[in-house]
């Protein structure tokens, strides 16, 4: 089944609103914070710089980067037209961003007239991401950056135990909603194909014990099993119900690993 993520406005209402608020709690996390935080840290806002997000989706990170660069200008370009209705209404306060419905193969810009460019999870949702990085080189300044950050999901886990059900919805939701869950092992090599020098690579591993963060990993995955009719009701309840009762008891365990490369134009 094709990632939902490559035509989020055909997901419908329900998937939109249900991953706004899903990519708002991933990126409260504080081990989320901090990564988004670290790669903020080795960019420059200069006066009158541009910063772009590329697949800013809800504008969870956008915000961030807003925060960050203001009073600096920041835009935000998602193909989804459902996202960009939410992330203007939860950016309100931020005056210095603009969300556009673009794609990010095709931006509205000019050449060389960015100075920072942001992609976070967007490569692990695409077919190519050539094209993307070709268009980040066109549009970006000769001295400008680019920052890729994304999620190595082929290393993810729900996993107690073998066999565990958890996990097996963990792969599941890889499957069905990641286009390529090797991206971050590409990472690199991609970029230097596209006629950037990779300046910066970092890989943190992000753990969830305690919250319910990675349950639209369980609750999505399960509720497509129970559409096909693959699960009842009762399993479907259950498996969500397991989620909580381990983040409840302190017994969840959940793993990510994240990867951000920072480059410049070559």
């Amino acid at each position: 089944m094709a990632d939902p993520f490559q035509d989020v406005d055909a997901a419908g209402e329900e998937f939109i609103a249900a991953f706004a608020d899903s990519m708002d709690a991933r990126q409260s996390d504080p081990k989320m914070e901090s990564i988004v935080a670290s790669y903020l840290s080795k960019l420059k806002f200069a006066e009158g710089s541009l910063t772009v997000e590329v697949g800013a989706g809800a504008g969870a990170v956008t915000r961030r980067i807003a925060a960050k660069a203001e009073p600096e200008q920041v835009m935000a370009f998602e193909p989804s037209s459902g996202f960009v209705r939410v992330a203007r209404e939860r950016a309100k306060q931020h005056t210095n961003v603009t969300f556009e419905v673009a794609d990010g193969t095709a931006l509205p810009l000019d050449d060389h007239s960015v100075c920072n460019l942001i992609m976070h999870t967007v490569l692990t949702h695409v077919v190519d991401p050539v094209p993307l990085l070709q268009e980040a080189r066109r549009v970006l300044k000769s001295d400008g950056c680019l920052v890729v950050c994304d999620a190595d999901f082929s290393k993810a886990s729900l996993s107690n135990s073998a066999n565990d059900p958890l996990d097996a919805c963990a792969r599941a939701f890889v499957n069905e909603f990641v286009t390529d869950p090797y991206i971050v092992a590409k990472m690199r090599s991609l970029m230097t194909a596209t006629d950037f020098e990779v300046t910066d690579f970092d890989v943190q591993s992000r753990t969830i014990a305690d919250n319910e963060q990675m349950l639209p990993w369980v609750e999505e995955t399960a509720k497509r099993m129970l559409e096909r009719g693959e699960i009842g009701e009762e399993l479907f309840g259950g498996l969500v119900a397991e989620y909580k009762r381990r983040a409840a008891a302190g017994t969840l365990y959940g793993h990510q690993v994240f990867a951000t490369a920072i480059a410049k134009p070559s």
